[in-house]
């Protein structure tokens, strides 16, 4: 089988080295630094220089492929993963963009390819453990908390961005969905913040954002669901001060005869302050809580830096579960066609227990308590 990844930066690199294992796969970036990369990584990995989003030129550039990862930013992912679609590929995305994926499924049964989408670790795994357990027990609540985190705690921020750092702003400045007695409510980012401890980690901060996505409209019989995401205390006070201060606004000012809109400087200049050093040890931290009228299911996961292989923990997390998906594929283990969040797909027992022992064997350990 042949596979294209489409990006190859932090979690894109992951993604070709794993899937190099036993396929054929070939790297798409327009930046030379990170195709470099993967090639000294891995020189079986065949490396192309290109401007994704020049969709036009998709049919040329990947008509001989078997299978599609997507793995460009944010921002272009809805018209990469429209593009793919498309030409006919079966495709599994991570780019988790904002707009609703939904509107692509008829596209996909048009052109009768397999799309499974949003599969990271939130979204990604919090959706194939709901989905499993949805078949198991009748849902009242489902609560997510996830982050990724330094290990090092360096004032101010205290924080390093394992995507670019106009990807994170974006998430701290997008209101966030969730689902309150059955209503789908929604709430500013950054709101209802709360503290918890977990083990390993200590005290963290979790609040709102809009992490639910696909979940309130495939699971809208569950009548509460939340999504937070997790930082270090203080963190989200450095943000809001930011915000209120006009950095995040997207209208440009003239400064010296030049047009600069304040998000685009605040992200250059966190850019640096935010980066993930290239053998920077950090870690994932998340909780995924089902409960049920008669038991609570509880997932855990703590997850560090790989120093044999050099690989972060939010590659590793984000990148493995989206290989997974890449292998009930190729292994015609899931093969219905249209576009699939996780949750579509983790409803299959077959399906969740092969993304689970896939994640074991890369020594990405989920931890299952029943309450």
């Amino acid at each position: 089988m042949t596979i294209a990844v489409l990006g190859a930066g932090m979690v894109g690199k992951a993604i070709a080295i794993d899937l190099a294992k036993k396929y054929s796969v070939t790297s798409f970036d327009l930046d030379a630094t990170n195709l470099e990369d993967v090639k000294n990584s891995n020189a079986a990995i065949q490396t192309v220089a290109a401007d994704l989003s020049m969709y036009d030129q998709y049919a040329n550039w990947f008509s001989t492929f078997d299978l599609i990862v997507t793995a460009v930013p944010g921002f272009m992912g809805y018209k990469t993963l429209e593009a793919v679609i498309k030409i006919g590929k079966n495709v599994v995305d991570i780019s988790f963009f904002p707009e609703d994926v939904l509107q692509l499924d008829a596209l996909a049964k048009e052109k009768e390819v397999t799309v499974i989408t949003d599969c990271g670790v939130a979204p990604g795994m919090s959706n194939f453990i709901l989905g499993r357990y949805n078949e198991e027990i009748k849902i009242k609540s489902f609560e997510c908390y996830v982050g990724g985190l330094p290990k090092e705690r360096k004032p101010p921020f205290e924080y390093k961005a394992p995507f670019s750092p106009i990807d994170v702003i974006e998430e701290y400045m997008r209101p966030a969905r969730l689902v309150e007695n059955g209503l789908i409510v929604t709430k500013p980012a950054l709101s209802d913040r709360e503290k918890m401890t977990f083990d390993k980690v200590g005290e963290l901060e979790a609040f709102n954002t809009d992490g639910l996505r696909s979940l309130i409209y495939t699971m809208d019989h569950i009548p509460d669901m939340k999504e937070k995401t997790l930082r270090y205390p203080g963190h989200i006070d450095l943000i809001i001060a930011l915000q209120q201060a006009g950095f995040f606004e997207t209208s440009t000012i003239r400064i010296n005869d030049a047009d600069i809109s304040p998000i685009d400087f605040t992200s250059k200049l966190l850019l640096k302050e935010w980066e993930l050093g290239p053998e920077e040890e950090e870690f994932t931290i998340m909780k995924v809580i089902v409960k049920g009228d008669n038991k609570t299911v509880e997932y855990n996961l703590y997850d560090e830096y790989d120093v044999a292989t050099k690989t972060s923990s939010m590659a590793r997390t984000t990148g493995y579960t989206c290989t997974a998906a890449v292998n009930l594929i190729a292994k015609k283990m899931f093969i219905e066609k249209g576009v699939f969040p996780p949750e579509l797909i983790g409803k299959e027992k077959a399906c969740f227990d092969f993304v689970i022992d896939y994640l074991n064997k890369r020594n990405v350990f989920w931890r299952k308590k029943i309450l």
